[in-house]
């Protein structure tokens, strides 16, 4: 039998997580049996939406959840053969044995790199895609803001809202990340912690905003507000700053008034909430992607013992676009 590795949460974690928090233990892994199969794992998503089952939910002395891409070892469930590439939910391991349930093949354009499928083309792109034309009802031309927008999603959703032609301040947190998203042809970047985002937001935004695609929370909503034109949308995919700091949901929002007076609708989303969007979404952003028309980048941390600095890394702001742990060839 392989040997494989899975990393267990066997602490929960108060504010940052520790590199303490985690262990890797070794266990054999078993054959598939009938109406099974066995994936080794390729690569595994670390996301700032794992930080908040860490403190509830996750269970203790288990392997942690989340995307993983494989390869299917063994197979003894007739929709899978050897070989098949799939996307699963059963990261942080080397090596998973399941009845299939949760586990989609994969269709590869050998154009691409395996890892677009884990980002731009998987469900960080389609969170992009419907968030910012669904939810927020995107219009050619608007005005747009996107905090943390040199992430896995924000990044992509600067991108369409440039493709769509509107006019689009990033905001991210350092130099090197606010240089590259100028590259991306954003039109204002502002390096907020560099300069309080309320000032900076209010000095950028001359034309007010129509949407504002909110990765945040905390203090870039609160600079958001008062910026936002008649009929505004604010599609909400995060709240990264209250992730490690439960107390930031507390945190006064003094500018809640701007609401009523401007008409703004606010909305938090998951990538339920438009499946009809898949197809289509897999037809343009194939297109985005090949054409160069979509850029991304991607941080790439190897080897299994390193997934939970990578996600350390990740809650810290570390990575530049999409954050992965290479855990095979």
């Amino acid at each position: 039998m392989p040997k494989t590795i899975d990393i267990h949460l066997v602490n929960r974690p108060d504010g940052m997580p520790r590199e303490s928090d985690f262990a890797a233990i070794e266990r054999s892994i078993p054959d598939a049996r009938d109406g099974e199969i066995q994936i080794q794992n390729l690569y595994m998503s670390v996301d700032p939406a794992m930080r908040p089952r860490l403190s509830r939910g996750q269970e203790i002395n288990q392997p942690i959840g989340g995307p993983a891409t494989g390869r299917v070892t063994q197979s003894r469930n007739p929709a899978f053969k050897e070989g098949d590439i799939v996307q699963h939910r059963l990261s942080f391991r080397q090596y998973a044995v399941c009845d299939g349930g949760g586990v989609t093949k994969l269709a590869v354009d050998p154009a691409l790199p395996l890892t677009v499928y884990m980002h731009v083309l998987g469900n960080g792109g389609f969170v992009a895609y419907g968030g910012l034309l669904e939810i927020g009802r995107l219009k050619d031309g608007e005005q747009v803001f996107v905090s943390t927008a040199a992430g896995s999603v924000g990044s992509i959703v600067a991108q369409i809202a440039k493709i769509k032609g509107c006019t689009v301040i990033g905001s991210t947190g350092s130099d090197e990340k606010a240089a590259w998203l100028k590259s991306l042809g954003l039109d204002v970047v502002i390096n907020y912690k560099k300069e309080p985002i309320r000032d900076a937001l209010k000095r950028a935004a001359t034309k007010g905003l129509d949407v504002y695609f909110d990765n945040v929370g905390g203090d870039h909503l609160n600079a958001a507000l008062p910026r936002m034109n008649l009929l505004g949308r604010i599609p909400v995919c995060g709240m990264v700053s209250a992730y490690n700091n439960p107390g930031a949901l507390s945190a006064p929002i003094n500018t809640l008034s701007n609401i009523i007076y401007g008409r703004v609708t606010i909305r938090g989303f998951t990538a339920d909430d438009f499946p009809h969007l898949r197809p289509k979404f897999n037809e343009e952003m194939t297109g985005w992607v090949k054409s160069g028309r979509i850029k991304y980048q991607e941080t790439i941390v190897s080897g299994i013992e390193n997934a939970p600095r990578a996600l350390i890394g990740l809650l810290n702001g570390e990575n530049t676009g999409k954050m992965l742990v290479k855990l095979a060839e």
